[in-house]
């Protein structure tokens, strides 16, 4: 029996990694749909390429930070409880390689290809970790001081904060650092539209986040003794009222459209667990309604020319998420209860500070030491032809 148990949770969880897997062609596809079309090389080799060095970096630092777990032992050692273990790896590391994946598009059409490779070494192999270690391997007794403090640990189920949060304000030192796309703001303050290249490419992106979500969420269970539909149920209200928030508030843009169920359930990671249906759905709402303004304000009054806004995708919509586990996972909001606003408070904050840090320091000494940015001729003909040499879609040459 044991062998059965250990095996079918080593399944389930295996079928979560693969899931979320497939969510990182969702990141390149939404990317590719959203820069114009002389970027879109750029996006689908980026995501590919970082994911591959997050491995590496996950692998050899990363897990051993955040769980003071390595892999140096024999394929026969590995490979007991059905190589649960092993499959547990990769299941976080697929939520680890989410935050190069998030960066991607908000500094897309004139980053730097092997700086931004440098720079996710770096993020998946020391900053996420170390985070990670604090709140869901209980590091540093952060986690037993809020208890004992507020009567609750820092709750985080599938990653509101540990990955969303993390990866957006990683994501706005470096946009910030790097400036706007050269044309985007003129000095008369007039603004220049970079429209979508691809609504297509955009939708098939945001639908095939979407659906990996469900094992982003409910495989966080990690075993399947633990798994709740609850899980499953709450993600698809946090999605639905996300997205239509941001049909109404967009006002039919399909780039809100298809974004909104994206903040939905990046705020609803947190505490897909504990809340309530109906809670689900207010947190999805909301956080459509954070997106659909804050996309807005960056872009128009700020000028923060964040590509695909992550900052305000994952980064605000991933700590209202923190918030909101604290407030409707309450009992008295039909929540199940076991958690405390304070230390979801207190937890997101500790997240922001962490990535905001982290992010300045990793991509301002980049900046200083080989530069983040492709020179003005390169970013005019686009990262395909300067970095990959090729466009995607290349006319046919004839020969005879």
């Amino acid at each position: 029996m044991d062998g059965i148990t250990t095996g079918t949770d080593a399944l389930f969880i295996l079928l979560g990694a693969i899931m979320i897997l497939a969510m990182h062609a969702g990141f390149a596809f939404l990317e590719l749909g959203t820069v114009r079309k002389k970027n879109q090389v750029n996006a689908l080799v980026k995501i590919l390429v970082d994911f591959a060095i997050s491995t590496v970096a996950y692998f050899f630092v990363g897990y051993s930070i955040a769980y003071g777990v390595h892999f140096f032992s024999s394929a026969e050692v590995l490979a007991e409880k059905n190589g649960f273990e092993l499959v547990k790896f990769f299941f976080l590391l697929t939520f680890a390689a989410a935050i190069p994946a998030i960066i991607s598009g908000g500094i897309a059409e004139r980053a730097k290809f092997y700086p931004q490779l440098a720079a996710t070494a770096a993020l998946v192999g020391l900053v996420y970790p170390f985070f990670e270690g604090i709140v869901w391997n209980h590091h540093f007794g952060v986690q037993a001081w809020l208890k004992q403090a507020f009567s609750a640990e820092f709750h985080d189920f599938a990653g509101s904060v540990v990955v969303h949060a993390v990866g957006g304000w990683v994501a706005l030192p470096a946009v910030v650092l790097l400036g706007a796309r050269r044309g985007r703001y003129a000095k008369d303050g007039g603004i220049t539209a970079h429209p979508p290249s691809s609504i297509p490419f955009l939708a098939l992106g945001a639908w095939i986040l979407t659906v990996g979500w469900f094992g982003f969420n409910v495989m966080s269970a990690q075993t399947i003794g633990a798994m709740n539909g609850l899980v499953a149920l709450n993600s698809l209200m946090a999605m639905i009222g996300g997205t239509l928030v941001a049909l109404v508030l967009g006002k039919n843009d399909p780039g809100f459209v298809y974004n909104g169920p994206l903040a939905g359930l990046v705020a609803v990671c947190a505490g897909s667990d504990l809340m309530h249906p109906l809670g689900a759905l207010i947190t999805g709402g909301i956080a459509g309604a954070i997106f659909v303004k804050m996309f807005t304000l960056t872009q128009n009054r700020w000028k923060i020319d964040d590509v695909l806004g992550v900052w305000p995708l994952h980064g605000l919509c991933g700590a209202w998420g923190g918030l909101a586990a604290g407030i409707f996972g309450l009992q008295a909001l039909g929540g199940r209860g076991g958690v405390a606003f304070t230390s979801q408070l207190i937890g997101t904050l500790m997240g922001i500070v962490i990535a905001l840090a982290g992010g300045a320091a990793v991509y301002g000494a980049l900046k200083a030491l080989v530069g983040l940015r492709l020179d003005p001729e390169e970013e005019f003909d686009g990262a395909d032809l300067s970095i990959h040499k090729i466009g995607a879609t290349p006319e046919r040459e004839l020969s005879r």
